[in-house]
């Protein structure tokens, strides 16, 4: 399947001005993978950059966006709802810059009822910005 080609808000149950990633450039058992450019309108961005609530929102939504797609795709069944549970081991070695893109990659470590635990890596092309680990709640809607 061609990724690119999805529209992102299909995935996702937040809206604009509230979306925090452009596209879903991979998925495959355990990986998700998404881009996002960083636009100074951005309601997280300060002075040019987009802030550390920003990169937790993008981790968390590439999250969803995985979720959203095996529930789109493999089960024809409805978007859901997920919350931030946990943030664990984050570290941010900068904040990006408008105008630039993320790329944000998470791995399923373990899903255990409704709770999801991934690591996840930002980057801007080989450089790795933000790295964490992550609990996802997920509820029925």
């Amino acid at each position: 399947m061609n990724f690119e080609k999805i529209d992102i808000l299909t995935l996702l149950p937040q809206r604009p001005p509230f979306v925090m990633v452009d596209k879903l450039l991979l998925y495959d058992m355990g990986v998700t993978e998404t881009s996002f450019r960083v636009h100074e309108d951005n309601i997280f961005c300060d002075d040019g950059r987009l802030s550390e609530s920003g990169l937790i929102e993008n981790i968390a939504q590439t999250c969803a966006a995985g979720i959203g797609y095996v529930n789109k795709y493999s089960y024809n069944d409805a978007i859901k709802l997920g919350f931030i549970g946990s943030i664990r081991n984050m570290e941010i070695f900068r904040l990006p810059q408008t105008g630039e893109t993320l790329t944000t990659r998470i791995c399923t470590v373990e899903e255990v009822f409704r709770m999801t635990l991934i690591n996840a890596k930002v980057t801007i092309g080989q450089e790795l910005i933000t790295s964490a680990e992550m609990k996802i709640a997920i509820i029925d809607n």
